[in-house]
């Protein structure tokens, strides 16, 4: 956890560098952007793992996957919510996960924009240090809303347009109606989740990388990670975090 976290400031350090400045924006084979920042983070957190720890495989989103011997694999998304990095809004982050034969075990989310971390390792606990606290400081133990009912709740998704994408638009009328909703979208929304300051987020589309280091947080914070199945599994393809308490009721609306 101590080498990830450092890995995780290294590479948000890095994006820092970029943000909020006339970075020059590329579209990748599947139309979702990409900056220079996203590749030089990764490429930093690749050389930091390839030192400490050889053997390991990494799985990242702009540069794919490298095998390993170890049974250890690290998954990386160097700036998750590149809109957000882009538009100059600070609710992006750097994303690590690590895999032991293929169980996510450990989760790190660092906000570089608002100096914010939420991490978690199995059996050890999800744990929050709140924006501009800094790594120094005590963080306090990270858990889930109490909250019972949708109605009565929050729900965050990121944008109207994956429903639309992924042929879920219904979906997102349904949770529309069954509560309170908000756009704080991207790996924000789940910190949030975690954190006890909304109570769900629903994904359409994710990826390994966007889900790797969630899954162990949102059960660490005492609430669940699934897809939309009700899977618990990074590797879905979309992906509903929660207090746990709303979870069954947030399957039935995702699945009619």
């Amino acid at each position: 956890m101590d080498f990830a976290r450092d890995a995780a400031r290294k590479a948000g350090d890095i994006a820092l560098e970029y943000f909020q400045s006339e970075v020059a924006v590329e579209a990748k084979g599947d139309g979702s952007p990409v900056t220079i920042a996203d590749r030089r983070a990764e490429k930093e957190l690749r050389a930091l793992i390839g030192r400490q720890y050889p053997t390991d495989a990494i799985l990242g989103e702009e540069f794919g996957d490298q095998p390993g011997s170890s049974g250890w694999r690290w998954i990386l998304d160097p700036i998750d919510g590149t809109q957000s990095f882009i538009h100059g809004v600070p609710l992006f982050g750097v994303l690590i996960g690590l895999e032991y034969q293929a169980e996510a075990v450990l989760g790190v989310v660092y906000l570089p924009g608002l100096d914010e971390w939420v991490y978690a390792a199995r059996g050890h606990g999800c744990w929050w240090l709140p924006t501009k606290r800094g790594t120094n400081s005590s963080p306090c133990r990270a858990s889930v809303s109490l909250k019972p009912a949708l109605s009565e709740g929050l729900t965050l998704i990121t944008g109207y347009e994956y429903f639309a994408m992924s042929g879920h638009a219904s979906v997102l009328d349904r949770l529309l109606n069954a509560g309170r909703t908000r756009g704080w979208g991207d790996c924000y929304a789940h910190v949030l989740v975690a954190t006890g300051r909304a109570d769900a987020a629903v994904e359409p589309l994710m990826h390994v990388w966007d889900n790797a280091p969630l899954l162990p947080i949102l059960l660490e914070a005492g609430g669940d990670f699934t897809d939309w199945k009700g899977n618990r599994t990074i590797a879905g393809g979309n992906a509903i975090s929660s207090n746990g308490k709303v979870h069954a009721e947030l399957l039935r609306l995702v699945q009619e």
